[in-house]
């Protein structure tokens, strides 16, 4: 074996440049492939982690204009939720409806504890909230069904919220009265803040906040999540079916699709994986075809190894040099060339992914109210470098083989004279 090395060493020193250039074609083809992957998955990282801040199977669904005249009554009337549209959802649509919640906003409230204060959005929620937006609790709790039916005046804030509020110790806020408005509000808990979000938002009892701001029976959104709706097709006849009956219910035409909005986020997340599976796909694709350059560059250089070396595998067979010896001769060299600098390629590539995390992963897109995460985690697994790499060395060991197996069927007479 040693022999075998030294005589491929050799072989390697005398053709320095083609090597090289041989080498430089697998290496990039690996580099390039693990680099696009990393990016991808950044991409893709990013997207998955912005559609889990909300529970996949649940809808949300608001009031906009009509868009078409009905029953005598003219388009772009205004609808406004109520009661009664919160009960048809909980009563009539029990087969795939869960958990039943909805919002209430109010704009930009201040509070004050001391001589500190914040401002922050204050929206009346159902205790639902927390598991459909997923939000997470650091101390304390969140709304609950008691606090609801008591009308009671607690809030429910953020991390950043408390921090400015009580700077020194900020879990300490919870189980402080802060002043809202003239009215003392009981903080009952602090959420973690999300920076893909809204951060500013205060949560307190809907029934609460729509008592003490006088707002009747209405509320602006719905939201709810459900069960037995897997498919898209079952999902967006889900979709009709509610939509004509909340329309009905404010005199608006059945198939309007503009007097209600739905924001399905489980046919959000069905397109997202669509789209994932897509870039993935087309990431393989252009990867494929670079590593492509490095087989096509390795059997270019054994196909010219093998015909300059004619003469001298007719001397072996000559001397009684078998086949498999001349065979085993060219694969190795093929073989120790596609593994080095696929090696190369590989660790290369790992350090691009590596620099690609540390310098722009979890990168956020501000716009404004809500920072939208852009690029997360833009690496590739181990294995699948690996992988790359195993293909590329198989593909320039059967690059190798085609002329091998010639050289080795090439009569000793006949490659004596091949260089004449």
């Amino acid at each position: 074996m040693y022999t075998l090395i030294a005589e491929i060493w050799s072989t390697t020193r005398r053709n320095k440049l083609r090597t090289a250039l041989t080498g430089f074609a697998v290496a990039w083809g690996i580099f390039m492939l693990i680099c696009l992957l990393g990016a991808g998955n950044g991409l893709i990282n990013a997207a998955t982690q912005n559609m889990d801040r909300f529970l996949s199977t649940s809808m949300m669904v608001g009031g906009g204009h009509t868009s078409k005249e009905y029953n005598g009554l003219p388009k772009d009337r205004s609808i406004t939720l109520n009661d009664q549209d919160i009960k048809t959802t909980q009563n009539q649509f029990k087969q795939n409806v869960e958990s039943v919640g909805a919002e209430i906003e109010l704009g930009n409230q201040t509070i004050t504890l001391g001589d500190n204060y914040e401002t922050a959005s204050l929206t009346g929620v159902y205790p639902n909230e927390i598991d459909i937006n997923k939000r997470k609790m650091l101390c304390g709790r969140f709304i609950n069904q008691t606090d609801m039916e008591q009308q009671r005046k607690v809030l429910v804030i953020s991390k950043s919220r408390a921090e400015g509020l009580l700077p020194s110790k900020w879990q300490g806020v919870v189980g402080q009265h802060v002043t809202m408005g003239g009215l003392a509000f009981l903080v009952v808990g602090i959420y973690s803040d999300d920076e893909s979000m809204f951060r500013n938002i205060m949560y307190a009892p809907f029934t609460t906040i729509r008592t003490i701001y006088n707002k009747g029976d209405k509320t602006e959104n719905i939201i709810f999540s459900f069960k037995g709706l897997d498919t898209k097709a079952a999902n967006e006849a889900f979709e009709q079916s509610y939509r004509r009956k909340i329309n009905v219910q404010h005199e608006a035409a059945p198939d309007d699709e503009e007097s209600v909005w739905i924001w399905n986020r489980f046919t959000d997340s069905l397109q997202m994986s669509t789209g994932t599976a897509i870039i993935r796909t087309a990431l393989w694709i252009v990867g494929i075809f670079t590593l492509l350059s490095g087989i096509v560059g390795v059997s270019n250089i054994m196909l010219i190894t093998v015909k300059e070396r004619t003469r001298e595998f007719g001397i072996r067979k000559a001397i009684g040099a078998t086949p498999w010896s001349i065979l085993k001769l060219i694969i190795t060299e093929s073989v120790i060339i596609t593994l080095f600098f696929g090696y190369i390629g590989m660790m290369l590539g790992i350090g691009a992914n590596l620099w690609m995390d540390a310098t722009i992963g979890n990168t956020t897109m501000d716009v404004g109210a809500f920072q939208q995460k852009m690029f997360v985690n833009p690496t590739v697994g181990f294995g699948v470098c690996m992988q790359a790499t195993l293909l590329i060395v198989i593909a320039g060991t059967i690059a190798g083989l085609i002329p091998a197996r010639k050289a080795a069927k090439t009569r000793p007479i006949e490659a004596l004279n091949a260089m004449d």
